[in-house]
């Protein structure tokens, strides 16, 4: 039986409601879920971050993150869940993709965002062995997807 790991950062929530959706869904395999958190954590004023953070963007940033206390090898794939901030990964990712070798992995991306991927995908290519990925798409905190497709990206994973 394949052993999955499905990790994700949420800042919103919308990420983490997507993660516990997948995992309910996916039948047949173990998954284990696994939240990224910054040891530092970020405002929960939504407009504080958005002034902190978007000059940040294009230095690609990253962060320092809670300890992980998993064996990656011990994984035969990966789903990688993430919110797109200014058209691109946020630092929590960026961190978790530099700080942990993932190239060997089989990756399944799900990304969730505003309206508009940006690079987001490219980026996660420079870093993982990207097989898949699902564009989530949210309108605050309302999923504007069809549910049959995200099952169906499951069902193919």
């Amino acid at each position: 039986m394949k052993k999955i790991l499905l990790v994700y950062y949420s800042y919103t929530g919308n990420t983490k409601q997507i993660a516990q959706y997948i995992k309910k869904n996916i039948q047949e395999k173990q998954v284990d879920l696994l939240q990224l958190h910054p040891k530092k954590p970020y405002s929960t004023d939504y407009q504080k971050v958005v002034d902190e953070e978007e000059a940040k963007m294009d230095q690609k940033e990253t962060v320092a993150l809670h300890p992980i206390n998993l064996q990656l090898e011990s994984y035969d794939e990966i789903i990688l869940g993430t919110p797109v901030w200014w058209y691109t990964i946020p630092p929590v990712v960026r961190s978790f993709l530099k700080e942990y070798s993932l190239k060997d992995k089989e990756i399944h991306a799900f990304i969730t965002n505003g309206g508009w991927l940006g690079h987001t995908v490219e980026e996660l290519k420079e870093y993982t062995n990207l097989k898949s990925y699902i564009n989530l798409t949210f309108n605050g905190n309302t999923l504007q997807n069809d549910q049959k497709g995200i099952l169906n990206w499951i069902k193919n994973l």
